[in-house]
């Protein structure tokens, strides 16, 4: 088996039946041997998996774009952390199946233990050899909601406890036709990075946000964990408040952003003001400022039963794909 930072070497070789006069021949993990041959009259191609490294990153940017509403993640995190796996923050290993010198399924599984998948083919190949490459437990998986179910079954993780498991609406927005609400117009609440002397507060609105919208439990590694994650926002200008005067009412933040399209994530307004149209008001003047640096589109995704969510995003001119969104994220406790 390869472990993590190890040169595979060893071929496995797999048949697998595609059609009647077809056979795919899988390589696992060492640089292509074939490509294509012939036996007993009847014609191979092959099918190799390869870890991806530096170099790869155009090939793997052309087959994304093929699925760039729910590639999101896969896309921003290899263009902030490059392709190499040293454990840092947004790394991953990624596993790319190619056929004829082409990617057709890739799987990355993250420095945090999230498995993210795009592979509309070979899913169970690229999932099982991310999983062994990297030698990292698993702590989610998401991708589209489909193939986030067959990777729990794949995984042998289907009866594992979670924290959430849901297939969620994915929603996008052409920037051009985003609706401004009345009271950031009228300059009544103004949306703004934050200031340094608020992130205490949005640090314990990240607990809250973590608590309430993805199920986790407040142990003592929570803070922290949120406070990384704000800090993180902070230096790369990912996350904006929204004030009434002086004060905070309301929060938003990119969780994947690359020149062309947005994701918008952390959406948090404290319970005792809600309904006052303050999550409407932060979301847009996120956009907003992704307008001004010609940014196009924003997609998010949210819940089939937040209805009250559901409503601010169309309110502001988002509206579903189509598309379902897998996110499942384990129970801690669990090996």
């Amino acid at each position: 088996m390869c472990r993590r930072k190890a040169v595979c070497r060893q071929t496995s070789l797999r048949l697998f039946k595609v059609e009647p006069a077809l056979q795919v021949v899988l390589l696992l993990f060492p640089e292509p041997l074939l490509r294509y041959t012939k036996l007993e009259t009847q014609e191979f191609f092959v099918l190799t998996l390869r870890t991806l490294q530096p170099g790869d990153e155009v090939s793997l940017e052309k087959f994304l774009l093929q699925h760039s509403d729910t590639s999101m993640f896969l896309r921003s995190n290899w263009r902030a952390a490059g392709l190499l796996d040293q454990g840092a923050r947004f790394q991953g290993t990624y596993i790319a199946a190619y056929t004829d010198e082409t990617i057709v399924a890739v799987a990355a599984h993250f420095w945090n233990g999230m498995i993210v998948v795009q592979a509309p083919v070979h899913l169970p190949e690229v999932v099982q050899a991310v999983v062994a490459q990297s030698g990292r437990a698993i702590s989610g998986i998401s991708g589209p909601a489909a193939q986030v179910e067959a990777t729990k079954s794949i995984l042998g993780l289907s009866n594992r406890l979670t924290q959430l498991d849901e297939a969620e609406i994915l929603f996008s927005l052409a920037l051009r036709d985003l609706q401004i609400p009345e009271a950031l117009v009228s300059a009544k609440v103004q949306c703004r990075l934050p200031h340094p002397e608020e992130l205490e507060l949005l640090g314990e609105w990240c607990v809250a946000y973590n608590v309430e919208t993805l199920g986790r439990t407040d142990t003592p590694s929570l803070r922290p964990d949120c406070d990384r994650i704000i800090e993180t926002r902070q230096a790369t200008d990912m996350h904006w408040v929204l004030v009434a005067g002086d004060t905070p009412v309301s929060y938003s933040a990119f969780n994947a952003s690359l020149p062309d399209i947005v994701q918008i994530g952390g959406v948090w307004t404290p319970p005792a003001l809600r309904g006052k149209g303050y999550a409407k008001s932060v979301v847009a003047g996120s956009l907003l400022d992704a307008r001004s640096l010609l940014v196009k589109r924003a997609i998010l995704f949210t819940g089939d039963n937040n209805q009250a969510a559901q409503a601010v995003y169309r309110g502001i001119g988002f509206l579903p794909t189509g598309q379902k969104y897998g996110l499942v994220l384990f129970e801690e406790t669990q090996a």
